[in-house]
């Protein structure tokens, strides 16, 4: 169980990642999360949206390369150390961890990370069988 995360090349100047949101927010493409990482020349946004093929279509439209890859989405509770049974079982199946952000919602006691992992189906299966629940696409889209 995945989720599609778009991945944007940003010049690392001021106003260029304002630039985006501001075409993204015109067209009425929701981001349910964000991160960004930052290069000497240029930075990586990774966003999910509510609606991945338009955001795609109107990020390449205005100039920006981009790509889209599949992620992980897991609800975890908002308590001290809940995050550890995650890492743990990743850690324990080999399965390597390339970087993770999370995001929030309204929902009350429940935190939400994005894993970007070596191998997604290792993964949601070693997950799983942890009980630890993932989102999928249509359901990180109504959050």
């Amino acid at each position: 169980m995945t989720v599609k995360q778009i991945s944007v090349f940003l010049e690392n100047k001021p106003g260029c990642l304002a630039e985006l949101i501001d075409i993204l927010s015109q067209n009425n493409i929701d981001m349910r999360a964000m991160s960004i990482a930052e290069m000497q020349d240029f930075g990586i946004l990774r966003i999910i949206v509510k609606d991945t093929y338009n955001a795609v279509r109107i990020i390449k439209e205005a100039g920006f390369i981009t790509s889209v890859n599949e992620v992980l989405a897991v609800a975890i509770p908002d308590q001290p150390g809940a995050l550890l049974q995650t890492l743990t079982a990743l850690g324990e199946a080999n399965i390597n961890l390339d970087y993770s952000y999370a995001f929030t919602t309204a929902k009350k006691d429940t935190a939400y990370m994005v894993l970007r992992v070596t191998d997604n189906e290792k993964a949601a299966k070693v997950l799983g069988q942890k009980g630890i629940r993932m989102l999928g696409q249509e359901e990180m889209e109504q959050l």
